[in-house]
């Protein structure tokens, strides 16, 4: 895409021949959310405007993340409070995906889930109509080690799914470790692997990978991943916008989980400024995540395209 090239890393700014050509190109758009439409509580300025025009070019639009915390339906509220226009079909988060995973493979519902994660993850498990244990409801359970004492599983656990989990304990990873090395055929399955998270504007948290590689270690084994950059994600989407990947664009503000899930998966990707990517990191020649180009904003698409 476009003419201006960086001389470190070949990653382009997008010009306004770049973004009207893409538009001609690509049918679905797919979008992270914080960060690229929302920062914390905060709609970016522009944004609204720019996802009505691009509906308004007959684009097909989805919003992904990574955070399990809050079901589609969650996520809807925060998009409605923003004064954004969006359906829950639209959304699609890794709370989601875990359960349409599920579903995917046929899980038997008569087999029981155990969850380490928050009520995004209970609550879409409940609409596919599976069974769980553990989540938010074992929050406050603790080991008092004394001889003898032991902890006994379910062994109808059939699955553990791993999310971002706020009140994560050592009762949780003790029960989910006896499931994945006791129970037959248990599947181990992560929302995502990300480091980090951003629960306050101070500092990042730990995130998701740490909740999910203390199983790692417990278990030597490695989990099913249905988030981003993992392709269950992005093939469920194409599968119901019913397009080809060469018509879709991924627009994120992180470089191994946003674009890494787009280029991995022979999407167009363009990497915004407006969230944890800086310029500088972008064009720095030890990264080597390079989208096909670069924006300040998503807003910038609207100013562009009608430039």
């Amino acid at each position: 895409m476009g003419v201006q090239t960086s001389p470190v890393n070949n990653v382009e700014r997008a010009t306004k021949e770049d973004v009207k050509s893409l538009l001609d190109k690509v049918k679905c758009f797919i979008f992270d959310c914080d960060g690229v439409i929302w920062r914390g509580d905060s709609v970016i300025s522009g944004i609204p405007e720019t996802l009505d025009h691009l509906r308004s070019l007959g684009k097909q639009l989805y919003f992904v993340t990574n955070n399990s915390t809050k079901s589609r339906a969650g996520y809807l509220s925060k998009f409605t409070s923003l004064g954004l226009n969006i359906s829950a079909d639209e959304i699609y988060s890794s709370s989601y995906a875990a359960a349409s995973y599920l579903e995917s493979i046929n899980f038997p519902k008569d087999k029981k889930i155990y969850v380490i994660g928050q009520e995004g993850i209970l609550e879409e498990l409940e609409l596919k109509g599976f069974k769980y244990l553990g989540g938010p409801a074992d929050a406050d359970h603790r080991v008092e080690l004394k001889p003898g004492f032991r902890l006994d599983q379910d062994p109808d656990v059939g699955a553990v799914v791993v999310g971002f989990d706020r009140f994560v304990n050592y009762y949780k990873i003790q029960i989910a470790t006896l499931c994945l090395r006791e129970n037959p055929g248990c599947l181990f399955i992560a929302t995502n692997l990300d480091a980090v998270t951003h629960l306050t504007d101070a500092q990042e948290w730990a995130g998701a990978g740490s909740m999910v590689g203390a199983l790692r270690g417990s278990t030597k084994r490695e989990p099913t991943v249905v988030g981003k950059p993992a392709d269950f994600m992005l093939s469920d989407i194409a599968t119901h916008a019913g397009i080809d990947r060469s018509e879709i664009c991924m627009v994120g503000d992180r470089l191994d989980t946003d674009i890494a899930f787009g280029k991995d998966g022979g999407l167009s990707t363009i990497l915004v400024l407006s969230g944890v990517t800086s310029e500088e990191e972008l064009l720095s020649p030890d990264n080597k995540i390079r989208p096909d180009a670069y924006l300040d904003s998503l807003a910038d698409v609207l100013r562009l395209s009608t430039a």
